[in-house]
């Protein structure tokens, strides 16, 4: 399974790690992402996104009607 978020399409980046002696090694940075269910009144459903943190408060921002048509419209299988 990729951690990229379904919402945001936040996915990992990367950079270095840098140690007390000042080393730089390759390190990866992961979005914090979570398998959350969400009843959708529309679908009369709930369904499963990858979410992040982030992708979360947009969720409650938005709702979750919007965020469901938005990724559906992109073509993303829910």
């Amino acid at each position: 399974m990729s951690s990229r978020c379904q919402v945001t399409g936040a996915a990992p980046s990367f950079g270095k790690s840098i140690s007390h002696s000042h080393r730089r090694t390759s390190r990866r940075f992961d979005p914090n992402i979570q398998r959350k269910r969400f009843y959708v009144p529309s679908l009369g459903r709930t369904v499963r996104l990858r979410v992040s943190a982030r992708g979360l408060r947009t969720i409650d921002r938005r709702g979750i009607e919007a965020v469901v048509a938005e990724t559906r419209a992109r073509g993303e299988k829910i």
